[in-house]
């Protein structure tokens, strides 16, 4: 205990204050994102339904990023974003606490959206100016690390919830989500109006908008990578509920008792995984992942062929979580190392427009093939064999990321 009270302390206060933010923010959204799907689901909402209210919430969210990273950028202080998303989250979490019919699931969904879309950029930029005198690369290994630990708290909550009192139990997420947005805004208010903006490496940007031409490929990688953890989230569920070709279905608590796995073994990797990349370049973290998402889709698609296909599931999550653990970190960095300062707002609000982007094409069309083929060989074949040729996104030239301790 007391090692890991050491290790925590070494980190600058305003960047503990932000894993903590983070932490209570992704406890809810743990239980949100990857059980909300078997909440309508029990509900006899189909896949395709569940997808567009995804997607709803998704477009909510690109409006959302948009104008948080715009604000940002023109001096607004970092809390303010959260705190609209806090209050944006707990209106939604109240809809969808009470919803039955699809008019407040979506209108629920899309407050949601709207929540995250105004978070994610704030905090972001939090990370990436409060993480002096470290490296902004290690604060955001630290703040995924946070992330993973309320993600994987949130989601286990749920499961637990679902298997003591039953499947109805699973809309006590939402309250969850509820008790952790007031807890987040008792501590924003504790954090700094500003910080020391995160300064980049490499030749001066061209002036104009011409700084946005070196983000498009990392903003093309961001849009398959989110889209895939995006899938995990909304799809996959619906794929074990369902079963494949061979595999059998899975009760209401399975999916989430699977996903509960990969989420504690992506809280075990995070900080080892984020922390060793952190020196590297970011190329490299880029591409581990592209490859670990390349081989867990792989497997989750050939699940469905084989009637004992859950030890192929078991299988995929190591590679996942994996995946994740290097994607998240290395991509977030990547955008603060190529942005300049005065755009760093902005450029994380496009960043985070992927994960709308994403969100708004992908639920909608993975809820059509699954209701199509009755199965995921399709989908997880095609996200997988995307990661191979975006390889060759990767290829820029990067130098390694130095301590400054």
């Amino acid at each position: 205990m007391v090692r890991w009270a050491g290790w925590w302390l070494e980190f600058p206060r305003s960047l503990r204050l932000v894993a903590l933010v983070r932490g209570c923010a992704a406890v809810g959204a743990g239980g949100i994102l990857f059980l909300g799907p078997l909440v309508f689901h029990s509900e006899g909402f189909g896949s395709l339904q569940i997808g567009l209210a995804l997607a709803l919430a998704s477009g909510g969210g690109l409006l959302a990023r948009g104008l948080s990273g715009l604000a940002l950028d023109r001096g607004a202080p970092l809390a303010l974003p959260m705190r609209v998303a806090a209050l944006l989250s707990i209106a939604g979490d109240l809809l969808l606490f009470h919803a039955h019919h699809w008019p407040p699931f979506g209108l629920g969904e899309f407050f949601l959206g709207l929540a995250m879309g105004a978070y994610w950029p704030a905090a972001d930029l939090a990370v990436a100016q409060l993480s002096a005198p470290l490296p902004s690369s290690e604060g955001f290994a630290l703040a995924r690390s946070a992330d993973a630990l309320g993600v994987c708290l949130g989601a286990l909550l749920g499961c637990g919830l679902a298997a003591a009192l039953g499947p109805q139990a699973l809309r006590l997420i939402y309250a969850v989500d509820i008790s952790g947005m007031l807890l987040l805004l008792l501590l924003v208010r504790r954090l700094p109006r500003h910080g020391s903006p995160a300064v980049r490496s490499g030749p001066p940007l061209a002036a104009g908008r011409a700084w946005i031409m070196p983000l498009l490929p990392l903003l093309l990688l961001a849009l398959l990578g989110s889209g895939i953890i995006s899938l995990q989230q909304s799809a996959l569920p619906l794929d074990m509920a369902q079963g494949g070709l061979a595999r059998p279905g899975l009760t209401e608590a399975g999916p989430g008792l699977l996903i509960g796995l990969q989420l504690g073994l992506l809280l075990l990797m995070q900080w080892p995984v984020g922390h060793w990349l952190a020196s590297k370049p970011v190329r490299l973290g880029l591409r581990l992942s592209l490859l670990a998402f390349a081989a867990g889709c792989g497997l989750l698609a050939l699940s469905a062929l084989l009637s004992n296909g859950l030890l192929l599931l078991l299988a995929a999550q190591p590679l996942l979580a994996f995946a994740s653990a290097a994607f998240l970190p290395s991509i977030a960095e990547a955008v603060v190392e190529t942005a300049a300062p005065e755009h760093q707002g902005l450029a994380l609000g496009l960043y985070s427009q992927t994960w709308a982007l994403s969100g708004i094409a992908l639920p909608p069309l993975a809820g059509w093939l699954l209701e199509q083929q009755r199965h995921g060989l399709g989908l997880w074949l095609l996200m997988g064999g995307l990661c191979l040729p975006a390889l060759a996104l990767t290829h820029q030239k990067a130098e390694p990321r130095a301590r400054n301790y």
